[in-house]
């Protein structure tokens, strides 16, 4: 079944030649000039992944993924102006799942679309489709859901794989690379902090549920590991 994703971007030239490419990659494609109409459609009906501009009048691309979230936990990812690291690092925190810094060329633009697509599709199989359940915290990988408590937190593909990867073996300091692995695919290159960005924003959502969350720890120089209540 073709995969459907949303490209919102007020540059009408991008929006008709990335879609005649992912068109021509069998990919059915929903454009958006405008951001307002582009929330009030996904929010409605999200699409499998959602490419979204930065820089757009009206509302910008990181004000369209807050608001996003609220309703869906879609794929995302950002189309970000060269050089312009504070909106690449915000826009993980807020919850994409990938950047790509303008001027990018369509085939990686479509590789990278792909490899996001491709966890999205395979995350419930990545380890196991067994319940997992460490204390507090209940992770359905068959449905893909994650509780803290009883308490629903919503992630996206990727927290879910990190956070998975971490959780299945407690205890165990992953490196940023070991977790690149499991997130990303091995043709997409993302940088220590690409992880880090992750980490912090599975941090946050857990908080906002739990203040006192701390399960998640950082070792400095090596990587991160999930502790369990009775570790």
């Amino acid at each position: 079944m073709s995969h459907t994703v949303a490209l919102v971007d007020d540059d009408r030239n991008i929006i008709t030649s990335v879609s005649m490419a992912l068109e021509a990659e069998g990919l059915s494609v929903r454009s958006y000039t405008d951001p307002t109409k582009a929330l009030a459609a996904l929010a409605h009906q999200p699409a499998d992944l959602a490419v979204l501009d930065i820089k757009m009048p009206k509302m910008d691309g990181i004000e369209l993924l807050q608001r996003l979230r609220k309703t869906t936990d879609m794929p995302v990812i950002f189309l970000t102006s060269k050089d312009d690291e504070v909106d690449e690092v915000l826009g993980l925190k807020l919850g994409a799942d990938d950047y790509i810094k303008k001027p990018f060329s369509q085939r990686l633009l479509i590789e990278r679309i792909r490899a996001v697509l491709r966890r999205a599709d395979t995350s419930p199989n990545q380890t196991s489709d067994a319940l997992l359940v460490r204390g507090a915290l209940s992770m359905d990988p068959a449905r893909h859901t994650c509780t803290w408590n009883g308490e629903a937190i919503n992630l996206t593909v990727t927290e879910f794989l990190i956070l998975q990867s971490l959780a299945n073996r407690p205890g165990i300091v992953k490196s940023r690379d070991q977790l690149m692995d499991v997130a990303y695919d091995d043709q997409v290159y993302v940088d220590d902090r690409t992880i880090d960005s992750h980490i912090k924003r599975l941090r946050k959502k857990f908080r906002d549920t739990d203040p006192d969350f701390a399960n998640i720890e950082t070792l400095y120089g090596i990587g991160y590991k999930y502790t369990a209540e009775n570790d």
